[in-house]
């Protein structure tokens, strides 16, 4: 299952190249501060529209979901919904590479809430995620909708709950998904990796495979992501407040095997190492370190807790 990459030319960084788009990314930082973004008049009208249509979503799809669970396991209608909810967002989904259905544990670079939508529309899969998502507004609900973990990093006692949770996960032949940077970025760099809930895979379940999957927003990264001080209602409202549309390329990576590494350490360095491989074929350019111009509070690699 060979893989193509998207080739990126964009330089991140460069100078923008009008008062507005400076404008904008001077709002960008303003919102990583955690400074409350303000948002047009046409931003709100898009906020309402696309709000309008997630609801009229939901009134066709968790009715159909849960007349379905009635009779059969395993509903198609999350997926579904979660995928055109991706695209009401503005997110025009394209996937790259092949993915598995079954009996796979997706590892994933994280950038926006959008990632768990798009990913989960492309493939049905369930997660692993920060809890403070699960405290957004309709965001949380959706991600809900799919099965995901939520997982507060700074709770240490909590780790073999969550462990156990996607033990059964997959043993259920679900596709379960991590993103073991622990937080969102830019989608200019890569994080060290925080291998904790890989320890599910300590032994794997028979059959089950790790597959590595990178997240392109291509231009506008920085833009979308959740990063800074930034709240998840302010980055949902500028989100949807956002004119137009915007690429995101999912690139499926070549599957591996769990077996062939000696522990969750040595499976997170092998996840990390192709994701960052791969990331730079399509960047073009070397990744950076992590850092705004205003302090990255939560985004420091810091010490796992679970080892």
């Amino acid at each position: 299952m060979a893989c193509g990459f998207r080739v990126r030319t964009d330089p991140a960084g460069a100078p923008r190249s009008s008062a507005s788009e400076q404008h904008d990314w001077d709002l960008r930082l303003a919102a990583a501060r955690g400074e409350i973004t303000p948002i047009p008049a046409m931003g709100w009208v898009r906020i309402a529209l696309r709000t309008l249509a997630l609801v009229a979503l939901i009134a066709v799809f968790v009715p159909l979901h849960f007349l379905y669970r009635m009779v059969a396991y395993g509903s198609p209608f999350p997926m579904l919904f979660l995928r055109y909810a991706a695209r009401v967002c503005g997110a025009k989904v394209e996937v790259i590479g092949t993915h598995l259905r079954r009996d796979v544990f997706y590892v994933a670079n994280h950038i926006s809430w959008i990632d768990i939508l798009a990913l989960a529309g492309a493939s049905g899969t369930a997660f692993v995620a920060k809890a403070e998502l699960a405290q957004s507004p309709v965001v949380g609900w959706l991600a809900s909708l799919n099965r995901t973990v939520f997982v507060k990093r700074e709770h240490r006692m909590g780790v073999a709950e969550q462990i156990n949770a996607l033990k059964e996960a997959l043993v259920d032949n679900w596709s379960v998904t991590v993103f073991p940077e622990g937080t969102t970025t830019d989608g200019q760099s890569l994080l060290p990796f925080k291998t904790s809930m890989l320890s599910v895979l300590e032994p794997p379940p028979p059959g089950v495979l790790v597959q590595p999957v990178v997240l392109d927003y291509g231009p506008v990264a920085e833009w979308i992501g959740w990063i800074g001080e930034e709240g998840g209602l302010n980055n949902a409202k500028r989100v949807l407040a956002r004119k137009g549309t915007f690429r995101l390329h999912l690139h499926y990576l070549e599957p591996f095997s769990p077996e062939d590494f000696l522990g969750r350490k040595a499976i997170g360095n092998e996840s990390r190492r192709r994701i960052e491989e791969a990331l730079l074929d399509i960047l073009g350019r070397p990744l950076r370190a992590f850092a705004h111009t205003v302090p990255p509070v939560r985004y420091q690699p810091k010490t796992e807790a679970a080892d």
